[in-house]
């Protein structure tokens, strides 16, 4: 059951609107993956709690800012072509609609995170190649390096996001601007050529791409992975973002397998291990793993110093 309501910003261009639900709606929790680090560019959160983004919908650039207005409410408002757009999707956006009934954890640690974060939902952007690239710019490298990447690519081929919000909000490009970014440009923001290719392979058949949100997750999987250079890791980071799918497990994480092992079992464990181990969590075990990462309680221990962080502009 929810409700959603519209009523006119303050600024003539923007709309408003808030959707309820009948059981909680965690919001901060929920959108946090969209967020590629702190100092993403399509991404800020502002003191008051309010969370900001930009992205391009089919009706073209979108700024929305999204806020907890209840512990089952939220309200959006949005600025450019594709506000109304954004809105008219916004319940679908937070997986509003999602049946969590067969999510019967036996774990102790599941059980209390499930127990304290009801209102931890799903997120479903429908905005397959929005999500895919950032992704492709993370397979196999530290994450710092990745979402510094990210940050210099969007400032340097992005544009600015409409409407009333942060002056340094910038919407993500194009797919037709990906398919131009020169070699070098991606060489200076330390992207590696086969990343690079991949991203432009991507953005040849980014239009198709949108078309995967509308099928079951195994098709869609299947449809992102006949791209050359897309693992099975990354084709789960976009599902997680683009298409809601609660069971996307990011296989192939060099961080994911010792995690689930030391938080659930008290031990390491490799891949095999963790999806064997996870099997009877299905459809839901990304769920499984966002609780145990919001609930505090995900854990590896540290054995040795960082993993340093590879330069390649230099060469």
């Amino acid at each position: 059951m929810r409700n959603a309501t519209v009523e006119p910003v303050g600024d003539p261009t923007g709309l408003a609107r808030t959707v309820t639900s009948d059981r909680p709606i965690d919001l901060a929790a929920t959108i946090a993956p969209l967020r590629r680090g702190a100092g993403d560019p399509c991404h800020h959160m502002t003191r008051d709690g309010a969370h900001w983004h930009a992205s391009r919908m089919t009706s073209g650039p979108v700024t929305y800012r999204l806020t907890q207005s209840g512990p089952a409410a939220v309200q959006g408002k949005a600025w450019g072509p594709g506000a109304e757009e954004f809105l008219d999707g916004l319940d679908h956006m937070l997986c509003l609609d999602e049946d969590v009934h067969g999510f019967v954890p036996d774990h102790p640690k599941l059980i209390e995170a499930h127990r304290r974060f009801p209102g931890l939902r799903m997120l479903r952007t429908g905005l397959v190649f929005e999500a895919l690239v950032p992704a492709i710019m993370e397979q196999k490298v530290h994450n710092i390096s990745a979402r510094d990447s990210w940050r210099k690519l969007v400032r340097q081929f992005g544009d600015p996001a409409p409407g009333p919000g942060p002056e340094s909000l910038r919407l993500p490009p194009e797919a037709d601007t990906w398919r131009r970014v020169p070699s070098w440009a991606f060489h200076r923001a330390n992207v590696t050529p086969q990343r690079a290719q991949t991203i432009v392979r991507a953005a040849r058949v980014a239009s198709s791409l949108e078309r995967a949100a509308g099928v079951d997750p195994a098709e869609a999987a299947r449809r992102l992975r006949s791209i050359p250079g897309i693992s099975v890791w990354t084709a789960a980071e976009t599902a997680q973002r683009a298409f809601g799918d609660a069971d996307a497990l990011s296989v192939g994480d060099y961080n994911l397998a010792p995690m689930i092992g030391w938080t659930l079992l008290g031990h390491a464990i490799d891949d095999d291990t963790m999806v064997e181990y996870l099997e009877p969590l299905r459809p839901h075990r990304y769920r499984a793993v966002r609780l145990l990462e919001v609930s505090g309680q995900a854990f590896k221990p540290k054995f040795g110093p960082r993993t340093p962080i590879t330069d390649h502009t230099w060469h």
